[in-house]
């Protein structure tokens, strides 16, 4: 990541991650990690469910929700601060945050494994602080790998997704979600996989994926829309809508 990594240091939108992870629903909307998680969950019914990778964890609520059903969950995350919350809520089981209600005026929150029926499971996860782009050869031999809204915020997508390939098993899964918010201080222009046009041609974000994707994996299944709200303050919230893609490794 490069320096607009520092946004995620933040105690606020570290709050902010804590409250859409484990805080409660908002305008009919399902919890978007525990969604992705269940989806996940969904299309491995009958597969191999040994080990996840969930990359881009940030406070890790997927993460857990998946080691209901895998015997291991590797969850990394570039934020330290996400990372070091996650780990207290795996250690402790219970993390207390504020949240802005407004101007100045917070309100106080907690995230309890227990209330979410996740306590037995906390064991089965392991939390480090990692680059997507550069991750060590150790993080392998996956039978799924999540990356919930992670490409559109990668220096490197292109290389993330040209080397997330050699670390899942054969039939393996990844699944990919993101709302395609390109934007250059995050992403350099010239690694965006979409979101622009060529040659007086839109390209869009799903045909970037699919070239990048070909040599290794095949389109398991239509995409489908996963909506997800994070609220900013008592009045006032984002409402996104991510795309999920579903990726089943074929080739070498």
């Amino acid at each position: 990541m490069n320096g607009s990594a520092d946004l995620y240091e933040t105690d606020a939108l570290a709050a902010q991650y804590c409250h859409a992870h484990y805080g409660p629903e908002h305008f009919g909307i399902p919890n978007f990690p525990r969604e992705c998680a269940l989806i996940c969950l969904e299309l491995t019914h009958g597969r191999g469910r040994r080990h996840a990778l969930d990359i881009g964890c940030a406070v890790g609520r997927s993460s857990f929700e998946l080691a209901r059903e895998f015997d291991r969950v590797s969850a990394l995350d570039y934020s330290g601060r996400f990372i070091e919350i996650a780990g207290r809520l795996q250690e402790e089981g219970i993390f207390r945050y504020s949240v802005t209600a407004e101007g100045e005026i917070r309100s106080c929150h907690r995230a309890c494994l227990k209330d979410l029926g996740l306590d037995a499971v906390r064991g089965n996860v392991a939390f480090a602080r990692a680059d997507a782009c550069n991750l060590p050869p150790r993080y392998t031999g996956y039978d799924l790998v999540l990356a919930a809204n992670l490409i559109d915020r990668l220096r490197s997508p292109r290389r993330f997704l040209a080397t997330i390939g050699q670390r899942i098993n054969p039939q393996g899964l990844l699944v990919i979600t993101s709302p395609y918010t390109w934007l250059e201080e995050f992403t350099p222009r010239e690694e965006w996989l979409g979101g622009y046009r060529h040659e007086g041609e839109d390209v869009a974000t799903l045909d970037g994926l699919t070239a990048a994707l070909a040599p290794r994996f095949r389109m398991l299944c239509p995409p489908r829309d996963i909506p997800f709200v994070i609220r900013e303050t008592r009045r006032k919230f984002q409402h996104s809508i991510a795309e999920m893609t579903v990726w089943e490794r074929t080739g070498p």
